[in-house]
């Protein structure tokens, strides 16, 4: 008999560290992306704390059903309709962060767009330069 063991070295992207450095590089985006794209706005720290805390949440429970909605959208253009589904999310939560009075805003679709591509890059970024904790499964 031979001793088979899988071995995946994901992390987990429930754990606590993991949820809480993927909090950071979306802070940093979009703290980047109020620096650089005009329309995008964000006025203090709380508002930008709230407000990553709603694009999270607005991630969580929006993206999956915006990406199986336009899931052929997506393949017909190569995944560029991404692009706008990230645009629409970081919108909504633009509006959410403005029905709780937070200094928050977005001035439009093409600030959106342009915004949640800053914010892309962050990630992007991020993701290259830092690496979450690994999980090692025998």
């Amino acid at each position: 008999m031979s001793n088979f063991s899988i071995r995946t070295d994901r992390a987990d992207p429930w754990a606590p560290r993991t949820l809480a450095l993927r909090f950071l590089v979306n802070l940093a985006g979009l703290w980047v992306a109020a620096q650089v794209v005009p329309g995008v706005h964000v006025d203090d720290l709380p508002s930008l704390l709230a407000g990553t805390a709603i694009f999270a949440i607005v991630n969580v429970l929006l993206r999956p059903l915006a990406n199986f909605i336009s899931c052929c959208l997506i393949v017909f253009t190569f995944g560029l309709f991404v692009l706008v589904i990230n645009a629409v999310l970081l919108a909504v939560t633009a509006w959410i962060a403005g029905g709780l009075d937070l200094a928050f805003r977005v001035d439009g679709f093409w600030a959106a767009f342009f915004g949640a591509l800053v914010i892309s890059a962050v990630s992007l970024v991020a993701s290259l330069l830092v690496r979450p904790p690994q999980v090692r499964r025998y």
